[in-house]
């Protein structure tokens, strides 16, 4: 009955060591996974993220799992949800949101793409070839050519600032009101008024989004790139975090070798343009401001 009774517990403790060892390689493994959620432009429109992920992996040991990737509404539901460690998008006001409600720290930019100005052929205000936006938006304006106002929140943003820079106060009824539903949408409705628009690079020269004959007639302006921060889980609101394997990452996305792949990724496929811009080597241009504004 003794012996019987030993052997049960030797391989109740050999099976429960087992189990130990067997969960502590589990975690160890786990923790070399980072769960990050990545915007639908270095992810879906691009190859951008699974590059940058395939050097990282060779680099660092790590292993990088996308949980979340489209539009930035998503992308932020799985940082508050806790479901990733690391959340790389446009800087807006839904970045900020998450570090100050505490969901998420060490918010930093790291990369940038470019807005251009959309028009028709016929480009009444002969703002094509132009590459400073604020100046284009004056001719624009001069020429009381149609003009949408953006409803998104980062181009309608970017096209305050240009405005401002070019001491305008748009009004008049050249300036319309964004009535679309979606990008597609958007082009839609200005290519039917025949009119201009700040829109991203990226959706129209990769045929994302259709142009509608919309063509680019303005780019290469230096301050009309928006930045992509990076981000990573709150480790005292969510235990479960890989702290530093988020930490990794983001550090990474900021090296040396990535600022200098990404001043080359996607040139062969963009007319010599990259995709993305590092932020190391951004120079805004800054234009004159003129002090008439336009309003009629």
């Amino acid at each position: 009955m003794f012996c019987r009774l030993l052997i049960v517990l030797c391989v109740f403790f050999s099976c429960s060591a087992f189990a130990g060892e067997q969960l502590a390689k589990d975690i160890r493994t786990e923790r070399k996974v980072v769960r990050v959620a990545v915007i639908g432009g270095m992810s879906v429109t691009t190859d951008l993220w699974r590059e940058i992920s395939r050097m990282f992996e060779a680099d660092s040991g790590y292993r990088v799992e996308v949980v979340a990737a489209g539009p930035k509404h998503g992308l932020a539901d799985a940082m508050r949800q806790g479901r990733v460690d690391l959340l790389t998008m446009h800087s807006s006001d839904s970045t900020t949101g998450l570090v100050a409600d505490g969901y998420a720290v060490n918010m930093r930019p790291w990369a940038r793409n470019d807005l251009v100005i959309l028009g028709p052929p016929s480009d009444p205000a002969r703002i094509a070839g132009m590459k400073d936006g604020a100046q284009a938006l004056r001719k624009i304006a001069m020429a009381k050519a149609n003009y949408v106002e953006l409803q998104g929140l980062g181009k309608r943003e970017m096209a305050h600032t240009l405005w401002k820079r070019a001491g305008i106060v748009p009004k008049g009824n050249w300036y319309l009101k964004d009535e679309s539903e979606g990008h597609d949408d958007l082009l839609r409705f200005a290519a039917a008024h025949e009119a201009y628009v700040i829109f991203g690079r990226i959706p129209v020269q990769q045929g994302k989004i259709e142009s509608h004959n919309l063509r680019i007639l303005v780019d290469k302006d230096p301050s009309m790139r928006r930045p992509y921060i990076v981000m990573e889980a709150n480790p005292e609101l969510f235990h479960g975090t890989n702290v530093k394997g988020a930490r990794a990452l983001s550090d990474y996305l900021l090296s040396d070798n990535v600022q200098k792949f990404l001043g080359s990724f996607g040139k062969e496929k963009n007319g010599g343009i990259p995709f993305f811009h590092p932020v190391t080597s951004f120079h805004p241009m800054v234009s004159e401001p003129v002090s008439n504004a336009i309003r009629e």
